[in-house]
């Protein structure tokens, strides 16, 4: 979890970072999840794996600033996506979030109106 939710956001800023700084900087956003505000009952390397990505995006955004970067994320509830209801067809879908949602939240704060945003957790849904 470790690996795929907190490491990851990490592997690619490692790689997107410096061609942005040649560019003046830019807009990075990881997509975390509400469940990393709190761990619930067999979600606990979920939930952590999510809240050490909130955290790496808090430390980012600090240190990125002075370089001209942003760095938020999403923190939807479940994803609406096939893979999502195919593994949970029971599930009360009424909470999830949909994607063109998340997407739209993505697109504000990669564009110029969410300039002002960084370091922050969109919780959605």
């Amino acid at each position: 979890m470790m690996d795929l939710n907190a490491w990851s956001f990490v592997n690619v800023a490692r790689h997107v970072v410096p061609l942005m700084r040649g560019e003046g900087g830019g807009r990075l956003v990881a997509v975390s999840a509400a469940a990393a505000a709190h761990g619930d009952a067999h979600k606990g390397a979920y939930a952590a794996s999510k809240a050490a990505l909130q955290r790496l995006v808090e430390s980012m955004a600090a240190e990125l600033r002075v370089d001209g970067f942003t760095v938020n994320s999403v923190a939807p509830t479940v994803l609406d996506t096939p893979a999502n209801r195919a593994a949970m067809p029971d599930a009360d879908r009424s909470r999830w979030t949909p994607l063109a949602d998340a997407a739209a939240a993505i697109a504000f704060l990669v564009s110029d109106g969410g300039r002002a945003v960084n370091g922050q957790h969109l919780v959605l849904g």
